[in-house]
């Protein structure tokens, strides 16, 4: 049946009211409330319709848009070359059309193929071969300036191996598969809602104001595209890559050329086949012409270059049947559900288990015991539940405990949290995991001390408490089957040692929720001892920069308990410090405490990383963008606008000399 134009409308306004809402969600919040193929389904939808009914098509529909818009936490960059998106196609007969409608205008053509990485499109721009400004695409002619996070990038090479006098590049933020399995366990650890998925993960991490948090977040760029270049020439795609590659960039793969569709569609196959073998999220395959004239003669539409077709691979998603949800009780007492279904494999692993993050998302996607389940793998790696397929009438539904399944306490939910949480440091099943974030390489660093003789020293009823790690002895441990002599003595050396942690280091290895490495730090460096801690107020917490309601909430919570005061007065009995050093309060009071820095400008001595940490260690933070409350901008060669905008604004600004004289 024929669809009426005022019906084609209606469902037009309807998709464009829809897409532009998921676009928000996915570019401008890293927050999709749908999945890459229900969103890419909806603007094919969209297409179909608008190719039916031309002239209901607008130059304002997403189809004629790049996604992406600005944000406000970040200054605009025009882009010199503008960052399109790809056309995508979801079936080999559409590669096949794309081949025919390119030898419509060019008779012998030849392709490259490269893996599409689903992480957050950027540019970086360089002169003279120096890295200078790096964006993101934003609505693909104006994007954010996020300079300052990218330097945190170590994969971003800051100086070529060749001085360009101008060179703009395109590439992909994105997180490994390895760095977002770490980040979705410690989210789960803190309580907080992991990413969805790493191209998530990677996009609202580079989004941090700041840049110390990028840092830590490691993140990686594959560079793919060459957007202008003065000083060199190439015919063709590959070459450019290639040089690319030669001048320090981490390049994404490129394969071909090939002059046979059929050639190219095998190799679609085939990186399908291997997606497993990547350390990132790849959605498909991209196919470009490689030869430059040809590109050019091809052209491009508003949105779209003519000369390249994105291949999207389908989700693999399965049916499967939830037996139960278990209750995980975490480091921080947070207790997270865990569904529990028949086993099926998906990405060639099979699966029986999905976290389902806390009471909100159980509701909202109302799960309950007996389902059948759709599940898929979020990134190709972590298993998580799509939605209810089918459902037997009178299923009742999941309520979360009132009590701790582990000690039968009282949970709670605290205010603007969504996580459950028990808080009994008693908790069995939260002594293993808050002894091994107390041994952690940040915290007290006792090496060698891991985490499976952790839980057996638990299980053996040996250790009950991080005090109990400091009455280890041999014979102790020789029972449990450690004979050899050179491990247990590291082992009992490693326990002397972290007596003389630095104070910080003890506050974060208390596990107290909401204060991490940076947040113990601050607060060592703001009240100075324990006892100040122990004593102050919300008011006085929250006074230090960064700290609000839910880590005062936090600190005070932590001291109310006896089990927690007992704890600390035993560590210090022990001879572990409860205070800051004569020579670390000299340093932080006379140096960087509460102060903001800003860089810009390439550095001779130092890495960004290496900088941040100095600055965060004496007492500073940093920020990514030049404001009235920034306190200092540390410049160093070919320094970008922020140091114009500091002097407008009297910021004080120094150079590396200035800043060393400060920390020597």
């Amino acid at each position: 049946m024929c669809l009426k134009i005022s019906e084609a409308k209606k469902q037009i306004e309807k998709l464009k009211k829809e897409i532009f809402f998921h676009n928000k969600k996915y570019y401008d919040e890293d927050n999709p409330e749908i999945s890459d193929y229900e969103y890419d389904q909806m603007v094919l939808n969209l297409e179909r319709l608008e190719e039916e009914f031309e002239q209901l098509k607008t130059k304002d529909s997403p189809t004629q848009l790049v996604g992406g818009s600005v944000s406000k936490k970040f200054s605009k960059v025009q882009h010199q070359t503008p960052m399109q998106s790809l056309h995508d196609c979801f079936s080999e007969d559409e590669i096949l059309k794309f081949d025919k409608r390119v030898k419509k205008s060019i008779s012998f053509v030849e392709y490259v193929v490269e893996p599409k990485i689903d992480g957050l499109s950027i540019c970086l721009e360089y002169k003279d071969g120096v890295f200078f400004r790096g964006s993101t695409r934003g609505d693909g002619l104006v994007g954010e300036d996020v300079t300052e996070n990218l330097e945190m990038v170590e994969s971003i090479p800051k100086n070529l191996n060749k001085k360009l006098p101008f060179l703009e590049v395109r590439g992909e933020v994105y997180m490994s598969f390895k760095n977002f399995i770490n980040f979705s366990e410690e989210c789960e650890q803190l309580g907080k809602i992991p990413p969805k998925n790493s191209r998530n993960a990677a996009s609202g991490s580079l989004r941090q104001k700041d840049a110390s948090v990028v840092a830590s977040r490691k993140l990686d760029v594959l560079v793919f595209n060459v957007q202008k270049i003065d000083g060199e020439n190439f015919e063709n795609h590959k070459d450019s890559i290639l040089f690319l590659r030669e001048m320090g960039f981490k390049t994404n793969e490129v394969y071909g050329p090939y002059a046979n569709i059929g050639d190219v569609i095998l190799k679609i196959r085939e990186i399908d086949r291997n997606r497993k073998n990547f350390d990132f999220q790849i959605d498909g395959a991209v196919v470009k012409v490689n030869n430059f004239e040809v590109r050019e003669l091809l052209g491009k539409t508003s949105k779209f270059p003519k000369w390249a077709e994105a291949y999207k691979y389908p989700p693999e998603e399965k049916e499967t049947k939830l037996l139960k949800i278990e209750l995980n009780v975490g480091r921080t007492g947070a207790v997270t559900p865990v569904a529990v279904f028949s086993p099926v494999t998906l990405s060639g692993t099979t699966v029986s288990r999905s976290i389902l993050h806390n009471e909100d998302f159980i509701k909202e996607k109302d799960i309950r015991i007996g389902d059948v389940i759709l599940v898929r793998k979020a990134g190709d790696i972590i298993p998580e539940v799509v939605r209810v397929i089918a459902r037997k009438e009178d299923l009742p539904r999941f309520e979360m405990p009132k009590f701790c399944p582990c000690c039968n306490s009282k949970l709670v939910r605290e205010p603007e949290e969504a996580a459950i949480r028990c808080n009994n440091t008693n908790c069995e099943a939260q002594l293993v995991r808050h002894l091994i974030h107390f041994v952690s390489r940040d915290a007290m660093d006792l090496e060698g001390l891991g985490p499976s003789l952790i839980t057996e020293l638990v299980e053996k009823k040996i250790v009950l408490s991080p005090v109990d790690l400091y009455g280890l002895t041999k014979e102790l441990l020789v029972p449990l089957g450690k004979n050899i002599e050179k491990s247990i003595f590291n082992w009992l050396g490693a326990i002397e040692k972290s007596k003389k942690r630095s104070f910080d280091r003890v506050v974060f290895a208390l596990g107290i929720h909401h204060i991490g490495k940076q947040a113990s730090k601050l607060l060592v460096q703001h009240f100075e001892n324990m006892e100040a801690i122990k004593n102050a107020t919300a008011k006085e917490i929250e006074a230090i920069d960064g700290f609000g309601p839910a880590a005062s909430r936090s600190i005070i919570n932590y001291f109310s308990l006896k089990e927690n005061l007992d704890l600390i007065k035993d560590l210090k009995n022990l001879g572990i410090k409860m205070s800051l050093e004569p020579s670390e309060k000299t340093n932080i009071s006379k140096v960087f405490l509460g102060k903001v820095f800003v860089l810009t400008g390439s550095l001779k001595n130092y890495k960004r990383y290496e900088i941040a940490k100095i600055i965060e260690d004496f007492g500073g933070r940093i920020s990514s963008s030049v404001s009235k409350k920034t306190d200092y901008v540390l410049f160093g060669d070919s320094p970008g606008s922020k140091l114009l905008k500091a002097q407008k604004l009297n910021v004080k600004c120094i150079s590396e000399d200035e800043f060393n004289s400060f920390i020597s």
